[in-house]
């Protein structure tokens, strides 16, 4: 896959998003292991669910995973994870492009 040209806000919200270590192990395991439910996720990485879902929201709006909600076949609803694909080159043209189109702190989604 290409590298496309990141925004600067997109590309903060990778950079922060990468900067768990806990994320980093979740996206490893979803590229290793393949599209996987949180109950079993949380239970592979032997992490609680609350927190795994907290690092699963970050890693989604950084657009580093794709989440979708399914039922079950006894009508249970499960939420399934897989990595999305992405490709990021990181070069000071990239950063000196990224720049020119971050927003002002204050309006930034966090």
């Amino acid at each position: 896959m290409k590298a496309r040209s990141m925004t600067g806000d997109e590309l903060l919200r990778v950079f922060s998003a990468m900067a768990s270590p806990q994320r980093m192990r979740i996206l490893a395991a979803l590229a290793e292991g393949g599209r996987n439910y949180v109950s079993q996720l949380a239970r592979d990485l032997d992490m609680n669910r609350p927190l795994l879902h907290m690092h699963l929201r970050r890693l989604e709006a950084a657009g580093l995973v794709l989440g979708t909600l399914e039922l079950s076949k006894d009508g249970k609803a499960m939420k399934y994870f897989e990595a999305a694909p992405f490709a990021i080159e990181l070069t000071p043209t990239s950063v000196r492009e990224a720049v020119k189109t971050l927003t002002a702190t204050e309006e930034r989604p966090q």
